[in-house]
């Protein structure tokens, strides 16, 4: 379940805010947007994947914080992301 580098590499270049950018928070909330849709689509197939729910929530989480720490430190960035991801904010 885990992303291919080719896919992880198109991701941190759509996403990156310069050149060698891989740990900003849009590149990390990309990436973990990604792996959260991979993981919805597993718990789809395997409804009692109890361990795998548990990493989904913490994902989802970590996902939100990252968000909110966006949200407050530059708002026209934060409103792209969420644009770009299609997330509901």
């Amino acid at each position: 379940m885990a992303l291919a580098s080719t896919q992880k590499k198109k991701i941190i270049d759509d996403f990156a805010t310069g050149k060698g950018d891989t740990g900003s928070p849009e590149v990390q909330v990309a990436l973990l947007t990604e792996k959260i849709n991979r993981l919805v689509d597993h718990l789809k197939k395997h409804k009692k994947d109890d361990h795998s729910r548990r990493g989904l929530v913490s994902m989802v989480n970590k996902r939100r914080r990252l968000l909110s720490f966006l949200a407050k430190k530059d708002e026209d960035r934060y409103k792209l992301v969420v644009q770009k991801l299609n997330l509901s904010k």
